[in-house]
């Protein structure tokens, strides 16, 4: 996790939005049967909730990933994304650090 690259992708409300809907998979509809073992929520899932295209969430979701603050799996054609949470954690002490250091 990259400090300056997570607060850049926290800089959007709708992306601070996703990754608090994304604390709890009863924000979204059920897993289809095929994919109820698997972690976290298909991008579509989030797509249809944000009420956004298909292009504007694949690139929040990219930057997320890239700050380190999601992880992403593939399975066939979809992508699933849940929390890091010890990532999180990090950039929240990272945070604490710069903001209140002397």
């Amino acid at each position: 996790m990259e400090f300056d690259k997570a607060l850049a992708a926290l800089n959007n409300p709708v992306r601070r939005q996703i990754l608090a809907w994304l604390k709890k998979r009863s924000n979204f509809p059920p897993a289809l049967p095929e994919h109820a073992d698997l972690d976290g929520v298909c991008v579509a899932y989030i797509q249809e909730k944000a009420g956004l295209s298909q292009s504007t969430i694949s690139n929040y979701m990219g930057l997320l990933k890239q700050a380190g603050l999601v992880i992403s799996e593939r399975h066939g054609q979809w992508t699933f994304y849940r929390r890091d949470e010890a990532a999180i954690r990090k950039f929240l002490a990272a945070a604490e650090k710069e903001l209140l250091k002397p």
